[in-house]
């Protein structure tokens, strides 16, 4: 009777210290032993919980920022990536702990967690080959298909576990990921390499294979080792460049604050590849950055503000308008990445036409992507047209597709301008309109300028202008329709009082490389 009760209490004890196992857990044959465990972190699994546990419930509703930077409500809108700390619990716990407060309850797929290796130098970007990580809250699996994915789309991505579990960078964020994370995940550990390693190549690879409910987890510190009032002022300019997202702003940022020589400043950022990754991913993504919560290691009771080391933590997440696109009518309304798609179509088949006359082929899988929908490519050359031709009524095609004609038509075939050579293609900005199915309306009153797109038509002659057209030029809507009516159509400049003339309607969703 002894050694049934002691076995049933073994067992409530190995489900009590890992709220992801489940009878139908798989059994992970080659697994990663925690290495900082007892260093970094508490060893034992009740005192690394409670510990987690009070730094998530001393979160406040508004994170303050260093020197009264923006203040964010956290958890109002789903989180997608994270910028955390990763030094020891006591010194950047409760920064990590605001970060984490945003996913609390979040179901999720796989947390991809990035740094640069603080331990090894080596090209490229590593991948780690084991099976699961473990910790004292329980064993994580690694996402192999997912990494399988990623090492398929760059050459420079690849599998390197040696590189794993020198540092202590990664396997700080999973006890955060184990306690607030509803239900069972993955994770896809990677490091830059700190010589060659592009983080362009591994946000587009990204981009094209994280599934909807992956994450992204950043791990870095900030300032290294200058006084506590220079670390704030420091950082402070960090994190408002990542924020801004513009990469190049912050490598301006970090090339300024270096050659300034601040005494003890070692470092802005040690997981700065990483840091890059998320920024050009959001961009890709369309997702919105915030900060969430700034201090250093001079805040803490065993702190020294002589010399400190700086914690932030930032958010990236989805826009209202992405929390709604179950509703039909929104997804009509092209999200960011789609955007970028379709402008990068355009570009790459622009360029390897005019270059090689060859028309090139993409893996398109995004359903809105694939939708019937008329399009115009315009091209422009230091702010002038330089092409325009588009498809007003949708065919069999589906919408990538028609950008992809009518970049080539855009380039051409425009009678308006002699073909783009290839001397000129560093030079050409491109923008897509991506339009509606045209209404007619009984009345030239109805027109919304800088709303609508027209079409005139009175006969075999027609013509059409996109809705910017009255944007950029300024045109009331009298004039809108006479230069649409003459220069377009041919057609007397009041054609569109003619009873005779029929007189159409849509809207477009334009953007740009400019725009």
């Amino acid at each position: 009777m002894k050694k049934v009760i002691i076995l049933i209490l073994a067992l409530s004890l190995t489900a009590c210290a890992n709220k992801n196992n489940s009878n139908n857990m798989p059994v992970y044959k080659n697994i990663r032993q925690p290495s900082f465990a007892g260093q970094f972190y508490p060893l034992e699994a009740g005192e690394l919980t409670r510990k987690i546990e009070k730094y998530l419930a001393a979160v406040p509703e508004i994170s303050p920022t260093p020197e009264g930077g923006e203040q964010v409500k956290g958890g109002i809108l789903k989180v997608k990536a994270l910028i955390v700390p990763h030094a020891s619990y006591e010194f950047s716990g409760q920064v990590a702990g605001d970060g984490y407060r945003q996913l609390s309850g979040q179901k999720v797929g796989t947390a991809v967690i990035i740094c640069n290796s603080h331990a090894s130098y080596f090209s490229g970007i590593a991948l780690d080959k084991v099976d699961a990580w473990q910790t004292p809250l329980g064993t994580v699996g690694v996402d192999k298909k997912l990494a399988d994915k990623l090492i398929a789309a760059d050459g420079s991505i690849k599998y390197n576990s040696q590189v794993f579990g020198k540092d202590q960078t990664l396997e700080v964020q999973l006890p955060f990921l184990q306690t607030v994370l509803s239900g069972e995940f993955k994770i896809l550990p990677i490091y830059f390499g700190n010589q060659d390693g592009d983080y362009r190549k591994l946000a587009q690879a990204l981009a094209d294979n994280l599934a909807e409910d992956d994450i992204i987890i950043i791990s870095t510190d900030m300032s290294h080792y200058p006084t506590y009032n220079d670390a704030r002022r420091i950082d402070q300019g960090t994190l408002d460049k990542i924020k801004a997202g513009d990469i190049a702003e912050l490598e301006e940022y970090i090339n300024q604050i270096e050659a300034q020589n601040i005494t003890n400043e070692q470092t802005l950022l040690c997981g700065i590849d990483g840091v890059k990754t998320v920024m050009a991913l959001a961009k890709i993504k369309g997702w919105q950055a915030d900060i969430l919560r700034y201090a250093n290691s001079g805040d803490t009771v065993i702190g020294d503000k002589k010399s400190v080391v700086g914690y932030g933590t930032m958010e990236f997440r989805i826009t209202n308008y992405e929390l709604r696109i179950n509703n039909k009518e929104d997804k009509k309304i092209l999200n960011q990445e789609q955007k970028n798609k379709l402008l990068d179509i355009a570009r790459e088949t622009v360029e390897s036409y005019v270059k090689q006359g060859k028309v090139p082929e993409f893996k398109i899988n995004d359903e809105r992507l694939g939708w019937q929908e008329g399009a115009f490519v315009t091209l422009k050359k230091a702010g002038q047209l330089r092409g325009c031709i588009g498809q007003i009524i949708s065919t069999d095609k589906p919408l990538w597709q028609v950008v992809r004609a009518m970049a080539i038509a855009a380039a051409t075939e425009d009678a308006r301008f002699s073909p783009i050579s290839q001397d000129e293609l560093d030079q050409i900005d491109y923008e897509v309109s991506v339009l509606s199915a045209p209404e007619k309306i009984d009345n030239w009153q109805k027109i919304e300028l800088g709303k609508h797109g027209v079409i005139v038509k009175n006969g075999w002659q027609s013509g059409v202008f996109l809705p910017q057209v009255a944007i950029e030029t300024g045109w009331s809507k009298e004039e809108f329709l006479s230069q649409l009516c003459s220069q377009k159509a041919g057609l007397a400049p009041d054609c569109y009082k003619d009873k005779n003339t029929t007189i159409s309607v849509f809207t477009a969703q334009v953007f740009g490389e400019k725009l």
